[in-house]
């Protein structure tokens, strides 16, 4: 997470979009041989959420988001 100078700060459009590449590019570690059914699910579901997000980037955020 970004740290930020005061804790509840409302961070400007600028620093979700900066706090959001960071994130994507987090390393980890996934074994197909390992995983379980609920992992793949996993798997999905937070490949969904960065499409959504990256949407998200195109069409613009406001402030209040």
């Amino acid at each position: 997470m970004a740290s930020r100078d005061k804790k509840g700060k409302i961070m400007t459009k600028t620093e979700k979009i900066k706090e959001l590449m960071s994130m994507k590019n987090e390393d980890v570690e996934f074994s197909g041989v390992l995983a379980d059914a609920d992992d793949v699910e996993a798997l999905r579901r937070s490949e969904e959420a960065d499409e959504r997000q990256l949407r998200k980037m195109d069409t613009g955020w406001t402030d209040e988001d």
